[in-house]
């Protein structure tokens, strides 16, 4: 959730550890069963602090040119990996995750959420509802309207 809403493995990783350092700090003594809507507002909270700050950022720092990338690469990466499932089939999941991708960053942002805690992180309505704060009959209709979006982009591997 964090990496499609910042759009940086890096950037996500520190959201998502943040998010899980002040939710152990908060809420440890709260019942399990209720952890995970709690976690998944906190780390919604991070992901728009983090969109906040980059805000800020561009405003005062735009005219610094953006970070690059290593171009070390790992030895153990070019082995060759015999559970591979081939190229044809590697491009083909390849496109559908970025077709999946580009169209989860065009959804709004409550569909968007919507749509990972329900589907992909398996919430309930109810957890997802807690955790959006919002009522069940909004989750419905977003998780609805996010489905109905994602139909189109996504019809070719359906």
């Amino acid at each position: 959730m964090a990496e499609l809403a910042c759009g940086q493995r890096e950037d996500a990783l520190d959201i998502v550890q943040d998010a899980m350092l002040s939710f152990a700090r908060r809420y440890a003594g709260h019942p399990q069963d209720e952890w995970p809507p709690l976690f998944h507002r906190v780390l919604d909270n991070r992901i728009l602090d983090h969109h906040r700050r980059q805000t800020v950022r561009g405003r005062w720092l735009g005219w610094l040119s953006p970070r690059g990338e290593d171009d070390e690469t790992d030895p153990l990466a070019q082995v060759a990996d015999h559970h591979e499932p081939g190229p044809l089939r590697r491009m083909a999941d390849e496109a559908m995750l970025d077709t999946l991708q580009t169209a989860l960053r065009a959804l709004p942002h409550r569909q968007r959420q919507c749509f990972l805690l329900r589907i992909w992180e398996g919430l309930d309505v109810a957890d997802t509802a807690r955790a959006m704060d919002c009522s069940e009959g909004s989750v419905k209709t977003h998780l609805s309207r996010a489905l109905a979006r994602l139909r189109e982009p996504l019809e070719p591997w359906l």
